[in-house]
């Protein structure tokens, strides 16, 4: 004799909402991890090629991720940025961003030289030296991220540069300087003289933490299942 399948209508809703929800965030999940593992295969490809000249069209940044360059020219210290919030082995400080006068252009590329320590006191912030004359800068090229959020856009504070920004906002470093920005950063390599700590994380760094959290999701799914067909057969004996 068949045992009958009486579930509450309680937990038919909650099986109803929660089994899309945890496959939905599973999927998302898995997708991220299909998206490092697309970068970490640009990253490959572009590693084992010899570094060249920044391409002239650059109207897709994205495509050119991880490509390797190296470019001549001069840095621009006046307009020198720290980037804040960035963690190196759980301490906190910035990234010196220092603008590279192209040899030859009135252009300007940022150059990521790397990674420096923040001071006890936030407010106070570090002397940052640059190298002078000419310099020679080899690196991969990075398409920093639109997303972001901003209280206010960066700008001069009566006429001074202000060294401390929050976000990598391209499109407001363009607006601050007089010289053309080129919409990507060289992220210094590590055997580039004149940088600091180049620790760059690697494209499948979390993609083993993005499938386990995608597998963990699916298994909420199959237990949320499992479990409201077994109450609801109890409930029918």
């Amino acid at each position: 004799m068949f045992n009958q399948f009486k579930p509450t209508w309680f937990g038919t809703l909650v099986t109803i909402c929660c089994i899309p929800v945890f496959i939905k965030l599973g999927l998302w999940q898995y997708s991220k991890a299909e998206q490092k593992q697309a970068l970490q295969s640009q990253y490959d490809a572009s590693s084992s090629h010899q570094p060249e000249a920044i391409p002239e069209d650059l109207s897709n940044p994205e495509a050119l991720r991880y490509k390797q360059v190296e470019v001549t020219g001069e840095y621009v210290k006046q307009y020198q940025m720290l980037l804040d919030n960035q963690v190196e082995g759980e301490t906190a400080g910035y990234h010196v961003i220092t603008p590279l006068k192209l040899d030859g252009k009135d252009e300007l590329v940022l150059v990521d030289r790397g990674w420096i320590a923040a001071s006890d006191n936030h407010a106070d912030l570090p002397e940052v030296d640059v190298p002078k004359g000419a310099q020679k800068v080899f690196g991969q090229l990075w398409a920093p991220s639109k997303k972001f959020y901003t209280l206010s856009p960066q700008q001069a504070v009566n006429g001074q540069w202000q060294v401390l920004w929050q976000n990598m906002d391209m499109q407001a470093y363009a607006k601050a300087v007089p010289n053309k920005v080129l919409p990507v950063v060289i992220r210094m390599s590590p055997e580039n003289q004149g940088g600091f700590v180049r620790n760059w994380i690697r494209p499948d760094d979390r993609i083993a933490t993005h499938l386990g959290y995608a597998y963990q999701w699916f298994g909420f799914a199959f237990a949320t299942a499992a479990i409201y067909l077994f109450v609801g057969f109890r409930r029918g004996k």
